[in-house]
């Protein structure tokens, strides 16, 4: 073997023991968090009898809280591209739990108006929403959660500022 080469593996296995462990990266810590909570709420969905996904009820929400509401506005607020949440709408007008109402000033565009069904499928999961919450949270004291959240915002913050 060149001597080169024996040198430049030395340095990749030296830098390889001094990275981080991915257990001690925040990041990692975070995104697992997020991701363990996402598999526990829709298990819990799922043993509740409904079939609406967190993605689902997440769009359904948004449009509920913000009626005029566009497609671009809430891929912002659900953290999802355009196609994603083009195809998550197309399931939930399909499931009949929204219904598209065409734009009288610009028939180009349509409404996404929330249905009966809908309305009442969320005011079903809510419940089950906040247990699974509690359940995340438990152990958690409120001056705990305060903190995480202004870190979380924190971290929003500066990414943002350097995106600019």
């Amino acid at each position: 073997m060149h001597l080169n080469t024996i040198n430049n593996s030395k340095i990749v296995y030296l830098q390889y023991r001094t990275m981080e462990k991915l257990e001690n990266i925040l990041f990692y810590s975070i995104d697992r968090a997020i991701r363990t909570y996402r598999q526990y709420a829709q298990q819990r969905l799922k043993e509740e009898g409904f079939s609406i996904t967190i993605d689902q009820w997440l769009i359904i929400k948004c449009i509920l809280e913000n009626p005029k509401i566009t497609q671009n506005e809430i891929s912002d607020l659900v953290f999802k591209d355009s196609a994603s949440v083009t195809r998550i709408i197309t399931l939930l007008v399909k499931a009949k739990y929204l219904k598209r109402k065409v734009n009288k000033t610009d028939r180009r565009r349509s409404q996404l108006v929330v249905t009966e069904l809908g309305e009442n499928t969320i005011h079903a999961v809510d419940t089950i929403v906040k247990m699974n919450r509690k359940t995340a949270l438990a152990g958690i004291t409120p001056e705990e959660i305060e903190l995480s959240q202004r870190v979380m915002d924190s971290i929003s913050s500066n990414c943002r500022k350097n995106d600019e």
